[in-house]
């Protein structure tokens, strides 16, 4: 047989090394793993002979040990329990059931059933405990186990009611448990963890006071346990109640910002609800909390109050007495539990109240009535008419912006306005020029409205204000058609030849007289109506190149001291050679205005040019004017048509140069041209004198007061024949006259 110790070195190490016979090393140390097989050669052993233990009717009661030597985990060690005897044998000879692997004794089914305290003696049972598992082969051991069956006092422990704060000596015995078996221990547990504890007795104790505002209910557990911490049933529970005291005092939400109410409202109006939160049991008088206005508190000789409030829902309401926009309002709440009884708790409330701005006043104007204000009429557009200032009662600044518009006398659309969205300052000015003719003076109104919408009644009167204009008359000075002029001619121009003519930009318009100013050398004149500018004299000393400037004034013929002036600069050329060119003598045409669909055509007949010296090109002359009015189109070589380049033309004579060119050489041909008016055949119309035969105005005249008169005459003795025949009528008698027959 093995030795008990050895078993216990199942698993050992040796070291073994190899040397020669003069003691050197061939291989250095080594291990080696060497097993020791275990033999079942240990008895099972219980951990005592007698078990004497107290059945409590349905629940386990015992758990067997027993131990054997063998190596842990082997066939050798492995037990295995079984009742092997019971006495005595009533009920029934299954009373009881022993589970093999854990040693667990309990009731077996039919035990639970058939038993009977009141009838039942103790029993005795034998028990056997066995290794080698569940082989017929092993050692064994035996042992006796003395059952006595007593009453179960492990029962249900109810609901408890603990007062909080309480003033006790803790630990504070509070209830029970009793467990009827031996060997047991309790163990506690609590949900939520709380102030509980278990002693080895079963009695359960609070260690300290408790707060029902921090935990109002706690669910505890006791298990009764055997030594090595089985359970031998099921817990017990018992329900701690926390009861409630007066030990907290209302609480005031925190304070928020300020409750807005917009002013005006009407008396009634919920300016807010309190709402203080008691932590005492809720439903409780403990937690019952009434409300308490302190302040503002009522002014003297005012008729009712600022606010009112229900002491009970907590509502704050506006009361009767006139509140303004902009007000800051503190109001002071006291919020009491015990619903307000004495000895009850309380806290002060703080509710900020804000009195805010509603748009209820409409802007005005500072002033209803502007002017009169006198402007010329050729004031620029854009000029700065009025300033008009309008102001607003209101607080808040949107219900300060105003809107400005004209609300009559601007059908023309004159004038505009301008300002600034933020600004009470609108701008009255103009938008286009002003008219004496069309409107000698202006009454303009203009209305100021809120941009957001008005609350209450509308504007009032003084929201418009009324700028009066008047327009004073100014005359414009003359304007030409041109601001500068320039002419072209040759140094041996000779006297009287026309250069240009001066015309009003508007010839309709009204009459000019034209003067020259810095004529030094007395080469030019002007014709002080028409305009036109003739050579006075030969040109003796101009040299070709140079030029000559002098100033054209016009003079209003109404209005003398309305003028304007122009420069007239006349550049000299070169003399042509004279000419061997015999041009055809050129009658006076007639053009009709309206323009019409046809010209005069300028005819040049040179015997050369059929031989081949020609041709000749045709030019108007350097006047603006009349390259302005009229327009000259060569056909050919010899020939070019005259035509109006207006539509309309002043009927007149009008004498045209045209410049005829050849070779270097230059002429000028003055065609006199009549515009006359048309007809429409587009002829020119003539005055016509009295055709023989026709009567005078004065003889038709004669002839028309003959035949009135003879027509008068008729009629006066028509009238006289019809007034003599009614009046035989009504001398005749009343007999005389036939009586009509009745019906």
């Amino acid at each position: 047989m093995v030795p008990a110790w050895l078993w216990l070195l199942c698993l050992s190490v040796i070291q073994v090394t190899l040397e020669t016979e003069d003691g050197h090393v061939l291989w250095g140390p080594q291990h080696v793993i060497v097993h020791v097989k275990d033999e079942n050669d240990q008895v099972p052993q219980f951990s005592q002979a007698i078990y004497r233990v107290r059945l409590s009717q349905g629940i386990p009661f015992l758990f067997l040990e027993a131990s054997d030597g063998d190596a842990p985990g082997t066939a050798n060690s492995d037990l295995r329990f079984q009742i092997l005897s019971q006495a005595p044998a009533q009920a029934s000879s299954d009373m009881f059931q022993l589970e093999p692997r854990l040693g667990a004794l309990a009731l077996s089914p039919e035990g639970s059933t058939s038993l009977d305290h009141a009838l039942a003696g103790p029993y005795q049972l034998l028990v056997q405990v066995k290794d080698m598992g569940d082989q017929a082969s092993g050692h064994q051991a035996t042992a006796t186990i003395e059952i006595s069956v007593v009453e179960s006092t492990w029962v249900p422990l109810g609901t408890i009611h603990l007062a909080e704060n309480l003033e006790v000596l803790y630990p504070h015995h509070i209830s029970q448990a009793r467990w009827s078996g031996g060997d047991v221990h309790y163990h506690l547990e609590s949900q939520p963890p709380g102030p509980f504890e278990v002693d080895t007795e079963g009695k359960l104790h609070v260690t300290r006071e408790l707060d029902r505002e921090a935990q109002a209910e706690y669910m505890l557990q006791v298990w009764a346990q055997n030594s090595h911490g089985e359970d031998y049933t099921a817990p017990l529970e018992l329900h701690v109640v926390v009861t409630d005291e007066n030990d907290n005092r209302p609480i005031c939400l925190p304070r928020g910002p300020s409750v807005s109410i917009p002013e005006l409202s009407s008396p009634g109006t919920e300016v807010t609800r309190l709402s203080a939160e008691d932590a005492d049991a809720p439903g409780s008088p403990n937690s019952h909390v009434v409300y308490r206005l302190l302040s503002p508190e009522p002014i003297e000789g005012a008729e009712g109050r600022t606010f009112e409030l229900d002491p009970t829902s907590g509502s704050v309401t506006l009361g009767t007495a006139p509140l303004k926009a902009g007000q800051n309002i503190l109001l002071q709440v006291l919020a009491i539990d015990l619903a307000g009884a004495e000895g009850g708790l309380s806290s002060t409330c703080e509710v900020a109240v804000r009195i805010t701005d509603i748009n209820d006043h409409a802007p005005e104007f500072t002033t209803s009535q502007i002017g009169p204000i006198s402007l010329p009429e050729d004031v620029e557009p854009e000029t700065l008419v009025a300033t008009l200032m309008a102001t607003d009662a209101d607080l808040e600044p949107a219900f300060r912006l105003m809107d400005f518009a004209i609300e009559a006398g601007n059908m023309e659309g004159i004038f505009g306005l301008d300002w600034e969205p933020d600004s009470g300052h609108v701008q009255l000015r103009l938008r286009k020029n002003l008219s004496y003719e069309a409107a000698p003076h202006h009454k303009v109104v203009v209305v100021v409205r809120n941009v957001e919408e008005l609350v209450g009644p509308g504007p009032g009167p003084g929201s418009t204000a009324t700028v009066t204009v008047l327009v004073e008359r100014m005359i414009p000075p003359p304007k030409l058609d041109q601001e500068s002029y320039e002419a072209r001619i040759p140094v041996s121009t000779p006297a009287g030849s026309l250069l240009l003519t001066i015309q009003p930009s508007d010839p309709m318009s009204r009459a000019l007289r034209f003067s020259l100013v810095n004529d030094s050398e007395g080469w030019l004149c002007i014709k002080e109506f028409s305009g036109e500018v003739h050579t006075a004299q030969s040109l003796h000393g101009a040299q070709p190149g140079d030029s000559y400037t002098v100033i054209v004034e016009a003079q209003d013929a109404d209005e003398p001291g309305l003028s304007t002036s122009a420069t007239l600069v006349v550049r000299f050329l070169k003399a042509p050679p004279a000419p061997t060119l015999s041009l055809t003598p050129v009658p006076a045409r007639h053009l009709c205005t309206p323009r019409q669909d046809y010209g005069v055509l300028i005819t040049s007949e040179d015997p050369d040019m059929v031989s081949g010296h020609g041709p000749y090109s045709f030019s108007l002359g350097p006047n603006p004017t009349v390259q302005r009015d009229w327009r000259l189109q060569p056909l050919n070589g010899s020939h070019a048509y005259l035509t109006l380049a207006l539509h309309w033309v002043e009927p007149r004579e009008h004498v045209v140069p045209v410049v005829v060119s050849h070779n270097a050489r230059m002429w000028q041909l003055l065609v006199r041209v009549i515009v006359c008016r048309c007809n429409v055949e587009g002829q020119c119309m003539r005055k016509v004198g009295r055709m023989k035969g026709m009567p005078t105005k004065l003889s038709a005249v004669g002839i028309l007061v003959g035949t009135l008169a003879a027509i008068g005459f008729f009629l006066i003795l028509i009238f006289t024949h019809l007034a003599l025949a009614r009046k035989k009528d009504l001398d005749q008698p009343a007999d005389s006259v036939p009586l009509k027959a009745a019906v």
